[in-house]
């Protein structure tokens, strides 16, 4: 199942996709987040589906599609989960998952324009398969039982400035992460039965031009540890958006330029959609 926000920022209509059409699913939930997903809502829509009672949106394919989840109460990120980033980065593999956060507030639509922050000269792109949560999550017993508590997946942006990140950070990446718009997410969040997250293409462009191109079978922690691991420090909630990492062919890489104005990035997962940004210089408000 293909769940979707479609319409203007803040005014978005929560929609599910079949066979290319959009229905409305307004009248079963007011928006795609952690209460609709703890309480039943994905197969209540599917009930509604089979009974064919869901209305079609009007002019769905006109609209902005929003990100496929309202904003989560966190964005919780795994950085260098793939062994070729980890060393173009000048860095080892991780022997633990290496842990950081965004604010919910960089979380936004796939095709939204994504301003340069304002003294950035290091502004990078990540292709990264994003987890959404659907049942809280603390201390589980075992990589296994994460599955339970994944309501679907999402394509994202781990969006990075990396001055920030690296020389202005104090050892902690959060800063390099957390600029508005530093999150393109979307357009679909996709339930686990209808993708292989264990085996999905990844791919980057920037103007056109190829950049990242793996697998998540290169994953170096898999979905479910990563889901594990984190429930053993914090708890993870309905609506969490959890981020597994990003393969290599970034700009941090030294063979690729860092991305200035007017620059377009357009990044895809298998079965997850594409995204595509304009990137624009900061405009002092």
């Amino acid at each position: 199942m293909r769940l979707a926000r479609l319409g203007p920022i803040g005014f978005e209509t929560p929609v599910v996709g079949v066979d290319g059409t959009w229905h409305d699913i307004s009248s079963i939930t007011a928006d795609i987040d952690g209460d609709f997903l703890s309480s039943s809502g994905v197969e209540r829509v599917r009930t509604a589906l089979n009974a064919g009672s869901l209305s079609t949106l009007p002019g769905a394919d006109e609209l902005r599609i929003g990100a496929p989840i309202a904003r989560p109460s966190a964005v919780i990120c795994i950085g260098m989960n793939y062994a070729a980033h980890a060393a173009e980065s000048g860095s080892a593999p991780p022997e633990i998952p290496i842990m950081f956060l965004k604010t919910p507030n960089t979380v936004v639509g796939p095709n939204d324009p994504v301003e340069i922050p304002r003294g950035s000269t290091k502004t990078d792109w990540e292709v990264e398969l994003g987890i959404v949560i659907g049942k809280r999550a603390s201390y589980l017993d075992s990589p296994d039982e994460a599955r339970e508590h994944i309501a679907g997946f999402v394509t994202a942006n781990d969006v990075s400035e990396r001055t920030f990140q690296l020389e202005a950070s104090g050892g902690q990446w959060s800063k390099g992460k957390c600029a508005p718009g530093f999150n393109p997410t979307g357009p679909w969040l996709v339930t686990p039965d209808e993708v292989d997250h264990g085996n999905l293409q990844l791919r980057s462009f920037v103007n056109g031009e190829p950049r990242q191109d793996s697998t998540t079978a290169d994953l170096i922690f898999s979905v479910e540890h990563v889901v594990w691991h984190l429930s053993q420090y914090l708890a993870l909630e309905p609506g969490d958006l959890i981020l597994t990492g990003t393969p290599e062919g970034v700009a941090l890489s030294g063979r690729f330029p860092y991305l200035t104005d007017g620059d377009v990035v357009e990044i895809e997962i298998e079965g997850l959609g594409r995204q595509r940004q304009v990137f624009t210089a900061h405009q002092p408000r």
